[in-house]
């Protein structure tokens, strides 16, 4: 059975938006100013390497689909070749290799993607569409490298919930020498 694994860069803050620069929120590039070193490039290496799917909203959905196609390398290699599921209520094919729209009800359709893939399915970016996977619970893991910065606006990882979600820490590390701390959480246990 497959794993819901959403994968971030996010400030302290918890913004999530543009870490890379290439959307143009005038606060965008900012992951890219601090160094993750070694360690933080093999976990995300790995992380990737790992997975058996994607998972992606359709906004990230047409930004990795206009920029990873072009580009070679095992982690390019890696995304180009495996499945990915866009959820959306707008378009209604992907183009990109390997690509399935994903319509109709979220949970059921998620549900039947974990029945379908045996390993990690990664959620990266997708900020509407983690929060609705948070909200209905469909959320098996976090994998957080928070960067050591405070933007005081933007896509927020947790916007708005509607209620309070436990969370339990199951890993914390320290990488690259600019105080990057990549945060791995699970839901906690329910309280008896």
């Amino acid at each position: 059975m497959g794993k819901v694994v959403v994968t971030e860069f996010v400030t302290v803050d918890g913004v999530i938006e543009d870490p890379g620069g290439a959307e143009e929120f005038d606060r965008g590039g900012w992951a890219f100013q601090f160094d993750r070193g070694d360690d933080g490039d093999k976990f995300k290496l790995d992380e990737v390497m790992e997975a058996d799917a994607h998972l992606l909203g359709r906004v990230t959905y047409q930004g990795f689909a206009e920029a990873w196609p072009s580009r070679t390398g095992e982690f390019a290699d890696k995304i180009n070749g495996m499945p990915k599921y866009v959820v959306s209520t707008t378009l209604d094919e992907a183009e990109w290799n390997n690509s399935t729209v994903i319509k109709g009800d979220l949970a059921e359709e998620v549900s039947k993607l974990k029945q379908a893939v045996d390993g990690d399915i990664l959620v990266a970016g997708s900020a509407t569409l983690v929060q609705a996977l948070a909200e209905r619970d469909l959320v098996d893991e976090y994998r957080l490298m928070v960067f050591p910065t405070v933007l005081g606006s933007g896509k927020r990882l947790f916007a708005d919930a509607s209620g309070t979600k436990a969370l339990k820490l199951v890993d914390a590390k320290p990488v690259g020498s600019d105080g990057v701390v990549i945060l791995i959480y699970v839901q906690a246990p329910a309280a008896a």
